[in-house]
């Protein structure tokens, strides 16, 4: 994901700057994690929690899985996306780039079947 000198890389550069989404990104990237286990290990409230994963949401920065437990209640888990991110300045501007876990997987998909000579 290419993102211009827009307001888009402002946005994520405010987000980043943001201690409670580098907590939670830091903390949802070992695997999925309730809002409940991010809130006790970024020592924040759920209202923190929800409020910052659904920024990192809109920024595809965070992903949401749903799950059924065994006595059929719904819950969602949040995985860190984020595996890259680069910053580029040039010509007197800034450009940011940013690879998710999907980017590098559709990358290896995509090699994978060039190897193999198929589609």
């Amino acid at each position: 994901m290419q993102h211009g000198g827009s307001g888009d890389s402002v946005d994520i550069f405010q987000l980043l700057a943001d201690e409670y989404a580098r907590k939670i990104l830091l903390a949802a990237d070992s695997g999925p994690k309730t809002a409940k286990t991010l809130s006790e290990e970024c020592d924040a409230s759920l209202t923190t929690i929800y409020r910052r994963v659904s920024v990192l949401q809109e920024h595809e920065l965070v992903e949401e899985h749903h799950t059924v437990d065994s006595d059929g209640s719904h819950r969602s888990e949040f995985e860190t996306s984020l595996e890259e991110l680069h910053v580029t300045i040039s010509d007197g501007k800034l450009s940011l780039t940013v690879e998710t876990r999907d980017d590098l997987a559709d990358n290896f998909t995509s090699l994978w079947s060039d190897l193999r000579g198929g589609d």
